[in-house]
């Protein structure tokens, strides 16, 4: 296993403290003191909290997005991109928990413009989620239902899992949690 950077030891450490105290809560003396570090050696890293934020919170955003339109461009059914959509949000719980908690409750910290562009991108998202939603009941795959109820519940499925993750880390295997979250949503949704 590598040793990690400096850097790399400072984004964790924070990222952790931000989880645990929340954005606000959270001072650059609190960062400091967790890493045994005057607050002068912080700016080594970053130019403010805001820009931390920032850094996380579109970092996560692209990722999501990166994935999402891997998942339209390819040729597979809409059940299975909605599929893959499920398996995505789980793969980044597990992977980067700290993460989605920022995704999840902290991006309301953002200041303009910043914030206008991470509501763009969010509604962004949420549209393509719906667009694989839209094509499964325009195809016969999904019941037809109301756009706007499908979708937001599927999101806010995903949602609360990160949301009960962040409390209480899941023990349970992701196959597992995939497992039963897509039989979930599929039992509400597809035709079959």
């Amino acid at each position: 296993m590598s040793k990690m950077t400096k850097k790399e030891r400072f984004l964790a450490v924070s990222l952790k403290l931000i989880n645990e105290k929340g954005f606000k809560a959270t001072t650059i003396r609190d960062i400091a003191s967790s890493l045994n570090c005057e607050v002068a050696n912080i700016y080594n890293y970053i130019d403010s909290k805001q820009s931390l934020l920032e850094t996380y919170l579109f970092g996560i955003s692209n990722e999501f997005h990166s994935a999402v339109d891997t998942i339209i461009d390819s040729n597979i059914s809409s059940e299975k991109k909605l599929r893959l959509i499920i398996r995505t949000h789980i793969d980044l719980m597990v992977k980067k928990p700290y993460e989605l908690a920022l995704l999840v409750n902290e991006w309301r910290n953002l200041k303009e413009p910043k914030l206008g562009t991470f509501v763009a991108e969010r509604n962004t998202y949420e549209d393509k989620v719906k667009t694989v939603i839209k094509q499964g009941m325009e195809q016969g795959v999904f019941k037809v239902l109301d756009l706007e109820i499908a979708t937001f519940t599927f999101l806010s499925t995903l949602r609360w899992l990160h949301d009960k993750n962040s409390e209480h880390p899941v023990q349970m295997n992701p196959i597992e949690i995939e497992r039963q979250i897509s039989t979930f949503v599929f039992s509400g949704i597809s035709k079959k």
